[in-house]
């Protein structure tokens, strides 16, 4: 860091509680918009950046570093957004629907839905390509049952998120262990001492709360059945581009690929079925979303979605968001920050720990869930290593406290996702998220009692 960007640790953090009372008191308390919440807090930075006399060029090299990481994230959200609406008028999403209509139970749905977005979104790899596919069509079957639709996307999200952690596919789960320098598959089954019991924990209250829960009759079922098979193409063949999502993650290729290719298919099935659909009209759904027209005032209103423009609200947060977290990066917050508290720490339980909520930190100062494992990643590992921690340890925790907490917070990549994909706001479906709220809660009783927490050597200068 140069002496003009040399921030005391004092200063670094009266800045960042500012700025996080700010975004907080506004989105939370006042219910003002993401979006402005976190341009008040840009605007700031920047007044603190004039007044430290700080020069001004840290403005645009810190938003150009902080947008550079979400280059692929605004590119898949984009994909995404044409997945879902070209997924609807081919008939997939329905089918999923009335498929589940007759497969699940009513009393089970909740955590038969947590159960099935764990185990696909293992096989993916991609939490957001389960929430976005089989996740709409979840939340379409339970909105019908007549269930808390908070319930359902925090299930929903839960298992998504579960199966995303313990993904070999998947990004993030790559990144932690490639950041500390520990063997994939190792990292995944140490994940277990936290991850486990969260899952064991969520499943059982998801059942509790979702038992009995529903107010739907089962006449009304059958008629939202009935609308789906005369409107869409409801057939066994719609389900053959969940196979092939499959495949693409089988074989390992990457997101944006995967999710292109099964939007081409979807088009593709589309021209089948309606051989007289004009181009102009598929790039129409693509665009700007698919408009159910059955009748049905509840099935319209589900499945009217989608489309790369409903995602714009969610790329703007992200540029914003992004930004916000490249300027406190390059002015030397964060950095000041956490570099301070990890020469601090000389005990193992307080090192976990404050790795955590280090990652916690980020995700609240930054809402970018690759930079809440690759900052505290970076700023930790001497310590663990000096501490004679297995790896394994440090990467588990930063999973623990970055990735699966991205999902809560209103003005993160993740929890913004899940909002405009589901239409329902971060902070009302946050309480039912409970595996992204239990995994940092295991975590910590890992650190106090001892258990999953695993050694390389004898250090001497090690304290418990």
């Amino acid at each position: 860091m140069s002496e003009n960007k040399r921030v005391g640790l004092l200063e670094a953090s009266i800045v960042l509680i500012i700025i996080i009372l700010s975004i907080s008191v506004s989105v939370i308390g006042l219910k003002i918009s993401p979006n402005i919440a976190i341009l008040l807090a840009i605007t700031l930075v920047i007044v603190y950046v004039i007044i430290r006399k700080l020069s001004l060029e840290y403005i645009n090299k810190g938003i150009e570093k902080g947008l550079q990481p979400g280059i692929i994230p605004i590119f898949i959200f984009l994909l995404v957004g044409a997945l879902i609406s070209v997924w609807i008028q081919a008939g997939i999403i329905p089918t999923l629907m009335v498929v589940g209509f007759k497969l699940l139970s009513v009393k089970w749905f909740v955590p038969s839905i947590f159960l099935v977005c764990a185990i696909v979104g293992s096989a993916v790899g991609s939490a957001f390509t389960v929430m976005s596919t089989i996740g709409i069509a979840f939340f379409g079957i339970g909105s019908t049952l007549g269930l808390n639709e908070a319930l359902v996307v925090g299930a929903i999200v839960s298992g998504s998120v579960f199966g995303d952690k313990m993904s070999p596919l998947s990004e993030s789960t790559n990144l932690a262990s490639a950041i500390v320098g520990a063997d994939l598959f190792k990292h995944i089954k140490h994940m277990m001492w936290s991850t486990l019991p969260a899952f064991v924990v969520s499943l059982v209250v998801f059942a509790v709360l979702g038992f009995n829960n529903s107010q739907a009759d089962l006449s009304d079922i059958s008629q939202v059945s009935n609308v789906l098979e005369t409107n869409f193409h409801v057939s066994v063949w719609s389900l053959i581009p969940i196979v092939f999502m499959l495949f693409c993650a089988w074989k390992k290729i990457p997101a944006v690929i995967t999710i292109l290719l099964n939007v081409l298919l979807g088009i593709i099935m589309i021209i089948i079925q309606n051989p007289s659909v004009g181009f102009a009209t598929i790039a129409k759904v693509v665009e700007s979303g698919f408009v159910s027209e059955t009748g049905n005032q509840q099935i319209d209103a589900l499945l009217s979605r989608g489309g790369i423009n409903s995602m714009m609200p969610t790329v703007l947060l992200i540029i914003l968001t992004l930004s916000l977290g490249g300027i406190l990066m390059e002015i030397g917050l964060v950095s000041t920050v956490i570099g301070a508290v990890a020469t601090k720490l000389h005990s193992v339980k307080s090192l976990i720990i404050v790795t955590l909520l280090s990652g916690i930190g980020v995700n609240l100062f930054i809402g970018e869930q690759f930079l809440s494992v690759i900052l505290p990643g970076n700023a930790f590992k001497g310590e663990f290593k000096k501490q004679g921690l297995d790896p394994v340890v440090l990467s588990r925790t930063l999973e623990d406290g970055g990735t699966v907490i991205n999902y809560l917070i209103p003005w993160g990549i993740a929890g913004s996702f899940v909002a405009n994909t589901f239409g329902v706001p971060t902070l009302t479906y946050l309480p039912f998220a409970l595996f992204s709220i239990l995994s940092p809660v295991f975590s910590i009783i890992s650190a106090l009692t001892g258990l999953g927490v695993d050694y390389v050597q004898k250090s001497s200068e090690r304290v418990p």
